[in-house]
């Protein structure tokens, strides 16, 4: 009935599949969504939703299709994740997602295309943890390619100049005691 609210507490128990798809949700992912326990499919993309995915994901043991794609989501992916072994469809794919994916053996059997239009790193991507930094600092200006020419040049200064004060003094003296020996012999 239009303007009346209902509360429905007793069947959400026995929700399984959850489409919210493309419907401009904005906000962030409600936690009351992983107490769905149920739940086999959830796919809330392409939506505006903002924050972290839930840390309490992995409560959702029965969960095989997971999808979150082209919303505007941050943070890295919860551990959690880890634990979901049902899971057969998986996309986090266009989002602001940083850090490492989590070791399980569903995650590393996804396509990159999972993945994608985030700054995650280790298996199945070919971005290697650690690597992203360096990236990174490369982006902002860093036009070395990777070569400190700075730190090469210190280097050959400092040898240049410490291999000479060392060398030239030991020159000088050997010379020294050389003229005077000579000095000596001729009787001058």
């Amino acid at each position: 009935m239009k303007g009346q609210e209902y509360t429905y507490s007793t069947i959400l128990d026995l929700v399984m599949f959850l489409d919210l798809s493309g419907n401009k949700l904005s906000g962030s992912i409600p936690v009351e969504l992983m107490a769905l326990q149920a739940l086999q499919s959830l796919n809330i993309s392409k939506n505006q939703l903002t924050g972290v995915i839930p840390k309490n994901i992995g409560d959702m043991k029965f969960l095989e299709s997971f999808d979150v794609s082209s919303n505007h989501l941050s943070g890295e992916l919860p551990m959690s994740l880890s634990s979901l072994t049902f899971l057969s469809s998986f996309n986090v794919s266009f989002n602001n997602l940083t850090g490492r994916i989590p070791s399980s053996t569903q995650l590393q059997s996804f396509n990159e295309s999972s993945f994608f239009g985030n700054k995650l790193c280790g298996v199945p991507l070919t971005q290697i943890c650690g690597e992203i930094e360096h990236h990174k600092d490369q982006q902002e200006g860093d036009t070395s390619h990777g070569v400190d020419f700075g730190l090469i040049i210190s280097i050959l200064l400092g040898f240049f100049v410490g291999f000479w004060s060392i060398v030239i003094p030991l020159n000088v003296g050997t010379i020294w005691i050389l003229l005077s020996k000579l000095r000596y012999m001729l009787g001058c």
